[in-house]
């Protein structure tokens, strides 16, 4: 599976950014796709999750309300759609596959991107 991440970029902090990952490989649309990410000098934390199939998600409780996670199955693509953005989501934003649950922990993907960069001014 390859996923590859675009969208992000640097905000003033109360702006919005829509982040995508493009997914292509083997069987993928029976899995989970998730949304990481990684501050500077902290580990990486689990964002969001959306089941390909039923479009079933998950948040963590910091972006709850500001974040929303979006498929296209037809453009194999899933979005992570940002508002009300703080400083504090600076960080890198990997996307994640191969999960065979809605879960937070990283070790249960099997495949990431590269990141993209977003950056909220204050």
């Amino acid at each position: 599976v390859q996923l590859v991440e675009s969208g992000g970029g640097l905000v003033q902090a109360g702006g919005s950014l829509r982040l995508s990952c493009a997914a292509s490989g083997l069987t993928f649309w029976s899995y989970t796709m998730g949304w990481f990410r990684q501050a500077p000098g902290k580990e990486r934390e689990f964002v969001g999750a959306v089941r390909w199939r039923s479009g079933s998600t998950d948040y963590a409780e910091s972006v709850k309300g500001r974040f929303t996670i979006s498929r296209d199955n037809a453009r194999n693509t899933v979005y992570l759609q940002m508002s009300n953005l703080k400083p504090e989501d600076t960080a890198v934003y990997y996307c994640a596959s191969g999960a065979r649950v809605l879960t937070t922990n990283p070790h249960e993907y099997n495949a990431w991107g590269r990141g993209t960069q977003v950056t909220v001014s204050s």
